[in-house]
């Protein structure tokens, strides 16, 4: 979005440009909302006088367009004056002159945004700043803080263009692993794909220009589709008396990059990239509609989600269906206004007064993912969780459902997946930690190895020279590499592992061969003649085999030289499948590593009939 897109006023003509700031938000001119945002835009100008940007342009734009943003979602008047002077305590203002001018209310919203201050430049560190900490701690305190920050860098990344390259990197980078995941749990989905789409274009630019030049081939071939599927729901929600509006698009590019990565496949080689939209007047329309679109297309199976019935946790509420539409799949949503609003909003739009007078007209108590925080901020021990860390370590698990983000005492990041372990965490470093991991601390605390690691702990791993991987840790593990080479030590190393996976697919696999090996039996004996039968030719699966006074071994007889009763036999322990026995002159059994030390004394269990 350039400058000319927000204002079309003269960039250097200041009082065109509030006095067109008010005629696109009309609701902030009512009782004395325009003269305290007047108040803090002169405020503003005196402020920032002297003050350019690196590119050349005036300094208060940014603000006055932090402010644009918020009005979007139609803020309070409160939160659009703090929009406007969210710089001021930065850049050394104090509380106490803040709120003489502007109320008490804007210096607690100012002060919340200056703690969430710029952002560490090495995103090696980016998760563990003490400013992500203090921007979740500021939440708790005032909800608005958090969409201030979110406009201000929404703004950034939007002017990304005026930074260098090495900034212009960071910040896209900074973007998607905070702001973009902070809009989406936060229901704000244009924002997010904004962020999204933004950060990927300087992320990877070579894959936006992929997606962009794919996308701009095929618009015409796109809006004639498209315009086809819009007019033939039009016509049949008309002919049930239902009031609708729908809007066509294409998916946006972080999206579409998204399927590339996880398919493993060009943008030209991707279908499902098209969606519609559509708004009806009541929730029960809404049902009504998805039943007339069944009828016209087949869903595909698995695709339909009923969001209105059981909500998202971020309290995101919608019908999504994919059709087959001209053997081309097309992806469509289906709600009511009121939920549309909140899917653009998300829980800014619980600011979405009819008059915009009073923040009191907000019940916090309803924005899902604010109440814990109210509860904890209610607790007495408030003050000894935020000590302690508590809180902030409760509130980022629950910003970061899918993963933690965890540091090395010196400070390197690993992103591991939820319910992951310090075991996990020794084995992202290296194999050689992980397999000589006896202990570990959290914050300076001795935990359990079981004990699932959470977002933003600093981890120290105890290691023993002596120590290595046991079964028990196999079972405990979620990373594919820690499972991958604790399992494949064991294999090689521990003569009594067995892998249970494999033991029951053997037991399955023994069961099922001697079942059909007494079928087979039976059906011999069932003949009169039964000339030649002779049970020392019985499979060996029917055979038991002995290992001193016990029978109860899982057996596996050796393809090799398949060992048949009374043929001399030995055996030894195997690493996946129990006792494995095989004739005694077989020669690939000479050949075994380790076979003196895994051998076992083996015999069959029966006389011969």
């Amino acid at each position: 979005m350039s400058t000319e897109a927000v204002f079309s006023s003269d960039i250097n003509d200041t009082e065109a440009l509030i006095n067109e700031f008010f005629e696109k938000f009309p609701y902030l001119s009512e009782n004395e909302g325009s003269s305290k945002i007047r108040k803090a835009w002169k405020g503003l100008l005196e402020f920032s006088e002297k003050i350019q940007t690196r590119c050349g342009m005036p300094y208060y734009l940014h603000p006055l367009r932090v402010s644009f943003i918020l009005a979007e979602s139609r803020f309070d008047v409160d939160t659009i004056v703090s929009g406007l002077v969210h710089g001021y305590s930065a850049n050394g203002v104090s509380h106490e002159e803040i709120a003489a001018e502007y109320g008490e209310d804007v210096a607690k919203i100012v002060e919340g945004a200056s703690k969430i201050h710029e952002l560490p430049s090495s995103t090696r560190t980016l998760l563990q700043s003490d400013a992500i900490r203090k921007m979740l701690f500021a939440l708790a305190d005032d909800v608005r803080v958090i969409f201030v920050k979110l406009a201000d860098k929404l703004d950034r990344i939007r002017y990304i263009k005026n930074l260098d390259e090495a900034e212009r990197k960071i910040l896209a980078q900074e973007v998607i692993d905070i702001w973009a995941p902070l809009a989406d749990r936060l229901g704000m989905q244009n924002a997010k794909n904004e962020f999204e789409d933004l950060s990927l274009k300087y992320t990877n630019p070579a894959a936006f220009r992929q997606i962009k030049e794919v996308i701009a081939q095929k618009k015409e071939e796109r809006a004639a589709y498209l315009n086809e599927a819009v007019t033939t729901i039009q016509n049949e929600a008309k002919k049930a008396g239902l009031e609708i509006e729908i809007s066509s698009r294409a998916k946006h590019f972080y999206s579409i990059y998204q399927k590339m990565r996880k398919r493993n496949k060009e943008p030209s080689e991707l279908y499902d990239l098209l969606a519609l939209r559509i708004i009806c007047s009541e929730k029960s329309d809404c049902y009504t509609l998805v039943g007339i679109v069944h009828s016209l297309w087949s869903p595909l199976d698995g695709r339909f989600k009923d969001y209105i019935a059981m909500p998202k946790s971020n309290g995101y509420q919608s019908l999504h269906t994919t059709v087959m539409c001209k053997d081309r799949p097309l992806e469509i949503q289906i709600r009511t206004k009121e939920m549309h609003e909140f899917a653009e909003h998300g829980l800014a739009s619980h600011w979405l007064y009819k008059k915009g007078k009073s923040r009191d007209l907000v019940d916090i108590s309803k924005l899902g993912i604010f109440n814990q925080i109210s509860k904890l901020t209610d607790s007495a021990a408030q003050d000894d969780a935020i000590q302690n860390g508590e809180l902030f370590k409760e509130f980022k698990n629950e910003l970061l459902a899918d993963e933690i983000v965890v540091f090395t005492p010196k400070g390197d990041v690993k992103k591991l997946p939820l319910g992951a372990t310090a075991i996990d965490f020794a084995y992202s470093i290296h194999s050689a930690i992980g397999e000589k991991i006896v202990g570990a601390k959290a914050d300076g605390k001795i935990i359990p190895l079981s004990q699932p690691l959470k977002n933003t702990q600093i981890i120290e791993v105890i290691t023993n020279p002596n120590a290595h991987p046991t079964e028990g840790q196999l079972k405990i593990v979620k990373t594919g590499k820690a499972h991958q080479k604790i399992h494949s030590w064991l294999y090689q190393n521990d003569p009594t592992f067995i892998d249970h996976e494999m033991q029951a697919k053997i037991e399955a696999e023994n069961l099922q061969r001697a079942r059909e090996n007494q079928a087979l039996q039976n059906a011999k004996r069932a003949h009169k003649k039964g000339e030649g039968f002779n049970p020392e030719l019985e499979e060996p699966s029917a055979t038991r085999i002995r290992i001193g006074n016990s029978s109860n071994f899982l057996i596996t007889f050796a393809k090799c030289c398949s060992p048949r009763y009374p043929d001399p036999i030995a055996g030894y322990v195997s690493r996946a499948r129990g006792i494995t026995v095989h004739r005694a002159d077989c020669p690939t059994y000479a050949r075994i590593q380790d076979l003196e030390r895994r051998r076992i004394e083996v015999e069959w269990d029966r006389e011969p009939k």
